[in-house]
């Protein structure tokens, strides 16, 4: 056994001090993170704006008076 060289599962595990190696899917150039970024903003803004379903804030409704009646109780 090499007592300068960790081994075992634990010698597998990255340090902090490890410097991360690019991989092809974090190479992708300004313009297109950009374009990426507006499309996914886009698509967000479009969800947003559909607002919160009649049932779901039915829901909502029946379970804050559910939860005041059991803490009365």
């Amino acid at each position: 056994m090499n007592p300068g060289k960790a081994t075992g599962p634990m010698s597998q595990m990255s340090s902090p001090d490890d410097k991360k190696k690019p991989t092809k899917a974090s190479r992708l150039d300004r313009g297109t993170r950009a374009k990426l970024g507006q499309q996914l903003r886009a698509m967000y803004d479009e969800v947003v704006s559909q607002g919160v379903p009649s049932r779901f804030s039915e829901l909502l409704t029946d379970l804050d008076n559910n939860e005041g009646k059991q803490n009365a109780h």
